[in-house]
């Protein structure tokens, strides 16, 4: 595992709460909605002085700055990949962000014990800013940017901040039974809601991206706040002091949060934010 840390990250006016939303399923419809509630919502979080707003998603690096400019977002940070890439938003960049924090790992280990035990498990791997890199087709709409066919051998020749891994043949339940089974070799791995396994370097999770974000940002571990759905969230939701699950999330999910808000259609993370403003003019 390596890390290549590009920047200390800073606010002026020294937000009090930090706030974590993950994207699908939370701020988005799994269909791409964005539901009015959750515009207004998170609009008046990104312009209060008090909020740092913070996308914390598995989603990779392109595909987070198009959900970020869909919305608005033009200063601020992101956590993608699981925790693998911090970026931060800032119309003084060429192309209005840059990389704070990059973590990657060998992948090659994990590779082979899944071709073992699974061969015909589709893999890619993030080509940072620009798409994936691939073993096979991928269902469509399922990775976006520019998506280029490899194999494993090259898709492991260097280090990369997450392997997806994607078994359209098995059910959830089997594609649990055998990641668990095959013990992968130094990696962390959350498990989606369809057969899809995210692979990232030991230790790195959504977590453990936004502690170093809390820590450099000087804000209180009391006055944290995640918003998330699914098995990639389980740590943020662990580590924030409010963890609140999305209505409908999955038993793991919600056993991990403190709490559950409604679902995206009964505008769920609007509830969340318009909580932090209550008593406030």
């Amino acid at each position: 595992m390596s890390r290549a840390p590009t920047g200390a990250i800073s606010r002026v006016d020294s937000p009090e709460i930090l706030l974590a939303v993950d994207i699908d399923g939370t701020l988005l419809s799994w269909d791409g909605e964005l539901f009015d509630s959750a515009r207004r919502a998170v609009a008046r979080a990104l312009t209060a002085p008090s909020v740092e707003m913070i996308l914390a998603t598995g989603r990779s690096v392109h595909s987070t700055i198009g959900v970020a400019r869909r919305i608005g977002i033009e200063r601020g940070l992101a956590v993608c990949c699981n925790g693998s890439a911090t970026i931060r938003f800032t119309p003084e960049s060429p192309d209005g962000w840059e990389l704070t924090d990059l973590v990657t790992f060998d992948a090659g280990p994990a590779v082979a014990s899944i071709l073992r035990r699974m061969p015909k498990a589709c893999m890619a791997a993030e080509d940072l800013g620009r798409g994936f890199l691939v073993t096979a087709d991928f269902p469509a709409g399922e990775l976006d940017g520019e998506v280029r066919l490899v194999s494993p051998e090259e898709l492991t020749s260097r280090p990369v901040t997450r392997l997806i891994l994607r078994d359209t043949e098995l059910t959830l339940e089997e594609l649990r039974a055998v990641v668990e089974e095959t013990k992968l070799p130094n990696v962390t791995y959350a498990i989606g809601w369809t057969g899809w396994v995210d692979l990232n370097p030991p230790g790195v999770s959504k977590a453990s991206a936004l502690e170093t974000i809390r820590r450099q940002l000087g804000i209180d571990p009391n006055r944290t706040v995640a918003v998330g759905d699914g098995g990639n969230d389980v740590t943020m939701l662990e580590w924030a002091a409010r963890g609140v699950a999305m209505g409908g999330s999955r038993h793991d999910v919600l056993a991990a949060a403190d709490e559950e808000t409604g679902r995206i259609d009964q505008d769920g993370l609007a509830r969340v934010i318009d909580s932090l403003f209550t008593g406030l003019p």
